[in-house]
């Protein structure tokens, strides 16, 4: 394999929201052509024959030259095996795109990619897709709270179907989209259709530049600098506006002025992991004592990827940012379990 781990996509969205029509799409895209895509099977998501260069009992090519591959059981397995056959170069790709079932959770995808060790040096998650229907979506997240989450959790969010709605709804959907991930840009995808680069290169890398990273855990590019701890949440719509399950959902975010203790950190994040049942995303830009650049933390649920140095960072900018979306979280979660890091440890003087 390559030195660098290849990217995953995850695409979410509830059923209807258009998963199907914007894969389709991506796939006519000479952007695509190194492409692996993975979908649960090849009836049920119904690629364009037309698309078609050859097919095998598990695997399709498209003629765009992208792969499309069925996922059979186990998503280790499926992975494994592409990884396989790349490297003796009966397929080539360097993405993965996973498209998952209508009310299906992204975190087991996410801790397969993370916590299976061999899978984890190959493959990294480059961010969570979620498509939007304009024309239901209101009345989906109404009644189905698996909808809610979805959207919580995801990098992007891409409305479908914006030509069924008045501007009017469509603005009223907006609102109610960011209210609930406020951080996740908005996208229209017309006819599954939509630029390829507006969906990939979400996560931080080393090369990341401080305004990407900023963009990524939704934080402005110019902050005032802080002498403490301050907390900021989502400001709620009116309650006409929302659905009983919103509520559930709420966002908070808190920015450090200092950098943290290394030995702090570790403990706090520690707690977290171990009391992270209510977290659906957490992104970070963290600044640690003793390191000249920062890096990118970068959770879902209770798995937490390795974190991603950026050496781009300018050197006098050493506050850290650091943003939690999540389910049923008490008010002040976030500040109170931060709290900890403003803290710095006792040093206890040995002598002989």
């Amino acid at each position: 394999m390559s030195a660098q781990p290849i990217p995953v996509t995850l695409l979410t969205g509830f059923l209807g929201s258009g998963k199907t029509t914007l894969l389709n799409a991506l796939l006519r895209d000479p952007q695509m052509d190194r492409v692996a895509v993975v979908i649960n099977e090849f009836g049920e998501i119904g690629l364009d024959h037309d698309l078609i260069e050859s097919a095998t009992e598990a695997m399709v090519l498209m003629r765009s030259g992208c792969l499309c591959c069925e996922l059979r059981g186990d998503l280790a397995q499926t992975l494994a095996g592409l990884r396989d056959r790349r490297e003796i170069g009966e397929v080539d790709f360097d993405r993965v795109v996973i498209e998952t079932t209508g009310i299906a959770d992204p975190g087991p995808i996410v801790q397969t990619l993370v916590m299976d060790g061999e899978l984890s040096n190959d493959f990294m998650l480059d961010g969570v897709l979620a498509t939007a229907d304009a024309a239901t979506g209101m009345a989906t997240l109404d009644r189905h709270f698996e909808a809610v989450q979805q959207i919580a959790m995801a990098d992007r969010i891409i409305l479908t179907k914006t030509d069924l709605v008045s501007p009017e709804e469509r603005a009223a959907f907006e609102a109610r989209l960011a209210a609930l991930n406020p951080g996740a840009p908005q996208g229209v995808a017309v006819q599954g259709a939509i630029e390829p680069r507006r969906l990939f290169g979400v996560a931080p890398r080393q090369s990341s530049t401080q305004a990407q990273a900023l963009s990524w855990v939704a934080a402005p590019a110019a902050l005032p600098r802080l002498s403490g701890l301050s907390e900021r949440k989502a400001s709620p719509l009116p309650l006409a506006d929302t659905g009983a399950h919103d509520g559930r959902i709420t966002s908070q975010a808190i920015e450090i002025a200092a950098p943290v203790s290394p030995i702090v950190f570790d403990l706090w994040l520690d707690a977290l992991m171990s009391a992270a049942t209510g977290i659906l995303r957490l992104k970070g830009v963290v600044h640690v004592d003793g390191m000249a650049h920062p890096f990118a933390l970068h959770g879902v649920q209770h798995i937490f990827h390795p974190p991603v140095p950026l050496p781009h960072w300018p050197a006098d900018d050493r506050i850290s940012r650091i943003v939690v979306i999540g389910r049923d979280l008490p008010e002040g979660y976030l500040a109170e379990s931060l709290a900890l890091l403003q803290s710095q440890p006792e040093v206890t003087e040995h002598r002989l």
